[in-house]
């Protein structure tokens, strides 16, 4: 057999057996690929301005860039690994090491570059659809064409063509340390197997559970107000993420192999079959990977945390604009609002508007806040809030000694916790009246411009009004105590309406807004950003899938012998199956499981700080990585199915 025909034998041998390897790689380089197009893609010259999504997009190359290559450089170590034995064989037979290591260098030359140009036509054919999803995501009004750039081809090629040097270094190094009695012994020690467990592996599963509880506590704790100070949070942060990644570790290297041990000491021993094959293999497997799982989990939880607040900005937008600028368009002097009036008149478009009256008073609220504001530098008893009479809103009602709340943004509300009842005082500049707290209410009445940090609005009577009119604190008042509300009557028209109002340098004052333009600048912003988080979860999603796949690839031919011992025994291919099926649900659920719930912690200490939605947007995400993901868990089971047939 001539060297040529070892080398396709081979090849044809290891494509059968790597095809996940084969498109995942595929992937990234059609991912790249894409990525990198966009940078030089003529059509995005128009929406600079609008999303400034450049830069971002080279930064998210760069780490998709380091993804790839952690997990091309892991796959080749399991598959060379795998591989010792034949590379053992060779030397048997005569073949020198720089022989076997030429061979080994042409068949991943051909394997590796045939996938980075199939990935690259796969990328060029899809970089249209990608670009139009980023403008659809953005909120871009642009028009996307396909466009093929030499300049991102030539990038492309030098990055895969570095990773693919260091792949061969990392072989040349491997055959060259190997003798060929450790060849033969490198897949049966890459396993760690322990019979008894031992005090220590009880401990570190004691103390792995408890460190991520502790983690999850602390995390529920963060922006209550029992961190006051930027440096008390700051440090609970640090805190929080040495507390559940060094547990996540602990719980993989023996949190899970003690809570098995305990399984089976509560079974006395009788173990079924099922048990047998997916307990008693994650007792000892997930020991010696738990480094590898640690990181694949905190990765995972960071991945879908981030898609999860951006979504939750994303699908908030809208109602962040209207919490925001509770009209279509807003002002605050008349000037302003004559000339836009005089605008909408000339195109035809109909509106009404109100004008609302807005004072700025000290209130003593302490006896109806339960935070401690005075550790954040807030006085309870003289923080400032927007006032206004009931008589310039609909539906309200209130005493001469009434006071109610209206517009407590989630944000705030995570701070500052408000009790059902008690009193306010109304601080004017030489007196003090005390009115009876009525409650909150969610309704928005008067824009941002009024609003401080996000505090509500206090309504009092019309009585009140007038008195704390005539005795204002000149120094906190706004330098315009007018909000004045525009309605579009025909919703057709607000998009040609908000044109108008852009077209002016009335967006450009304080105080003048446009409800579409907030929502859209918000929608372009997190738009963007998940994009890029979105396709870099997924790019981390596919290799790290498949690197468990892998894994289970090693594991299923290391226990090959044992299906054939059990076959004999008179088991079906439906008992091995199930047993299987099982283990599977610990491999991947586990690591699965665990992500999703450091990444639900992680994301309910300060989703608030990003929209108004939690758990419409979490739920979603999470539910398509969790397809996503278990889609590996099943390839994974097929795998298994044609090891065990071929065992008997």
């Amino acid at each position: 057999m001539s060297m040529n025909d070892l080398i396709f034998r081979n090849l044809k041998k290891n494509l059968k057996n790597y095809y996940l390897y084969v498109f995942a790689l595929i992937f990234s380089v059609a991912l790249y690929f894409a990525f990198v197009t966009l940078q030089f893609d003529p059509s995005m010259d128009g929406t600079k301005d609008s999303i400034k999504g450049a830069a971002a997009i080279r930064a998210a190359a760069i780490l998709l860039v380091a993804i790839v290559s952690i997990f091309l450089l892991y796959a080749n170590t399991i598959f060379i690994k795998r591989r010792s034995k034949e590379i053992g064989l060779f030397q048997l037979i005569g073949l020198t090491k720089g022989r076997i290591f030429q061979l080994l260098s042409a068949e991943n030359f051909i394997l590796y570059f045939g996938s980075v140009v199939a990935g690259i036509f796969i990328g060029f054919s899809f970089s249209k659809l990608i670009i139009m999803i980023l403008f659809k995501l953005s909120g871009v009004d642009a028009i996307a064409t396909l466009h093929f750039s030499e300049r991102a081809l030539v990038q492309t090629l030098i990055v895969f063509a570095g990773i693919y040097l260091l792949i061969m270094i990392m072989n040349y190094t491997f055959i060259k340390r190997q003798s060929i009695l450790s060849l033969f012994r490198v897949t049966s020690s890459t396993e760690d197997r322990v019979k008894k467990i031992s005090f220590w592996e009880v401990f570190m599963g004691v103390l792995g559970l408890t460190l991520i509880l502790s983690g999850y506590y602390l995390s529920s704790k963060l922006f209550g107000g029992d961190f006051a100070t930027m440096n008390q949070i700051f440090l609970a942060m640090i805190v929080i993420l040495a507390s559940v990644i060094s547990g996540t570790y602990f719980f993989y290297k023996g949190s899970i192999r003690f809570i098995a041990n305990l399984i089976r000491n509560s079974k006395n021993g009788y173990l079924n079959i099922y048990e047998v094959l997916s307990l008693s293999s994650i007792m000892f497997r997930m020991k010696s990977n738990a480094l590898l799982l640690t990181i694949i989990t905190t990765v995972s939880a960071l991945a879908i945390a981030l898609l999860s607040l951006s979504y939750i900005s994303y699908y908030s937008a809208e109602k962040l604009a209207q919490s925001n600028v509770p009209a279509d368009f807003t002002f605050t002097n008349k000037q302003d609002m004559q000339q836009f009036k005089g605008i909408l008149k000339e195109n035809g478009i109909p509106f009404s508007e109100k004008t609302i009256e807005v004072l700025q008073v000290n209130l003593d609220a302490s006896d109806i806040m339960d935070s401690k504001l005075d550790e954040m530098n807030l006085n309870p008893k003289r923080l400032t809030f927007p006032v206004i009479s009931e008589n310039s809103v609909d539906g309200i009602e209130l005493k001469n000694d009434e006071l109610l709340f209206t517009g407590y943004n989630s944000l705030v509300q995570s701070f500052l916790s408000l009790k059902d009842s008690g009193k306010v005082s109304l601080l004017g500049s030489s007196s003090k009246t005390q009115q009876k707290y009525m409650g909150i209410q969610p309704e928005y009445y008067i824009s941002r411009y009024f609003t401080t940090g996000g505090f509500p609005i206090a309504v009092v009577d019309e009585d009140t009004f007038d008195s704390l009119k005539s005795d204002l604190d000149p120094e906190i008042q706004k330098p315009s105590s007018l909000y004045i509300g525009m309605e579009i009557e025909n919703e057709s028209q607000i998009e040609k309406a908000n044109e108008l109002f852009s077209e002016t340098d009335l967006a450009e004052k304080e105080g003048n807004d446009s409800q579409l333009a907030m929502s859209t600048i918000q929608k372009q912003m997190m738009g963007t950003v998940m994009f890029i988080v979105g396709f870099l979860g997924l790019a981390f999603l596919i290799t790290s899938g498949c690197i468990l796949y892998f894994k289970q690839m090693d594991e299923s031919e290391s226990e090959r012998q044992h299906y054939t011992i059990l076959r004999k025994l008179g088991y079906t291919q439906g008992d091995l199956l199930k047993g299987i099926q099982l283990k599977q649900v610990f491999n991947f659920g586990i690591p699965l499981v665990t992500g999703l719930l450091h990444s639900y912690f992680a994301v309910k200490s300060g989703w608030f700080f990003f929209g108004t939605e939690l758990w419409t947007p979490m739920i979603i995400v999470m539910g398509l990585y969790t397809a996503f993901y278990s889609i590996f868990g099943l390839l994974s089971v097929l795998y298994y199915k044609k090891v065990i047939k071929a065992a008997l």
